[in-house]
């Protein structure tokens, strides 16, 4: 069960992350994207032979033309090149773009409407600064701000466990609570002390509280915290609107059965508030659908769909 757990795991970030995120290098011909992901799922199928041995072979002769996979050597970890740097700080950034999604999600601000502002204060701040752009992309922001003061954005809270404590300390176990409830404690090589004892692990609760709760989440360990902007400007609003008529248009492609890379015009009806965002977002919507052309008519028999707070959108594809 836990092979099959931290299968499951590594096929989550390569679908939903390494997949997802190298679609623009996929689509550009890039051969490294194309190696990297061929070299990964024929690995993988050798992993992953002894837990699912159909499914495995079937991907693996499809993959390679050869003969079964049941036949092939066990891979060896040390034949391949490790970026273990690398691997911590994805997993930060991946870290970063959970916590700022889930604080959009509990905010009711749907993804495809574009916000102001990401603030990451974090210790490694400066490891995920090549990185920003992504964040702003898979977060949908229009700037992220790295900052490795947490301090200004938050502050660390030193709650005592007296239980644990008692039996070790005795009586000093108050003295400890009076000096942690009057903020008079340090951390010294990563443990907190109070009255002159070095709290133990589970002796302890240290957690970190954002100054401003409200539009912060905290990242995982409890070293860091995203700060979302969450004010939505008029213009902020309508680009919103066009991302969301690019979904409806996309879906509308494939209802038609459309190729991926046909050229279409597109008719669209809908409210005054929508058809204005299309009309001031016009270029970024026909390049996103790779329309020809976009116009606006009433009473459209086409593709219904929805764009920001359930107002209907319906569109017309053809093929050029």
């Amino acid at each position: 069960s836990g092979a099959c757990a931290t299968v499951r795991s590594y096929l989550d970030a390569l679908t939903n992350w390494y997949v997802r995120r190298s679609r623009d290098r996929f689509w550009a011909g890039d051969a490294d994207a194309f190696d990297t992901l061929s070299t990964v799922l024929e690995t993988l199928c050798r992993v992953v032979a002894p837990l699912a041995p159909l499914t495995a072979e079937e991907i693996w002769r499809g993959l390679t033309g050869e003969r079964s996979v049941h036949l092939t050597d066990w891979p060896r970890a040390d034949e391949f090149p490790a970026d273990h740097e690398l691997v911590s700080t994805m997993d930060n950034v991946r870290a970063v773009a959970s916590a700022a999604l889930s604080l959009r999600k509990a905010k009711g601000l749907r993804v495809r409407l574009p916000l102001a502002k990401l603030t990451v204060a974090s210790p490694v701040a400066a490891q995920l600064r090549p990185f920003a752009d992504l964040v702003a992309d898979e977060v949908n922001v229009k700037e992220v701000v790295l900052s490795d003061e947490v301090s200004a954005y938050c502050q660390q809270v030193l709650t005592v466990v007296p239980r644990a404590l008692g039996p070790r300390v005795g009586k000093a176990v108050q003295q400890v609570i009076k000096a942690v409830k009057a903020g008079e404690w340090e951390l010294r090589d990563g443990a907190p002390v109070a009255a002159g004892v070095t709290l133990a692990e589970g002796e302890y609760e240290l957690r970190l509280v954002a100054a401003d709760a409200e539009h912060s989440a905290p990242l995982p360990g409890g070293e860091g915290v995203v700060v979302l902007d969450t004010e939505v400007t008029p213009e902020l609003a309508a680009e919103g609107l066009a991302r969301d008529v690019v979904r409806v248009v996309q879906q509308a492609r494939r209802d038609a059965d459309l190729d991926v890379s046909d050229r279409i015009t597109v008719a669209v009806s809908a409210s005054e508030d929508v058809r204005a965002a299309v009309a001031a977002y016009t270029e970024f919507v026909a390049r996103e659908v790779l329309a020809d052309s976009i116009d606006f008519a009433e009473g459209l028999d086409g593709f219904a769909g929805e764009a920001g707070d359930g107002e209907r959108v319906t569109v017309t594809v053809r093929k050029v």
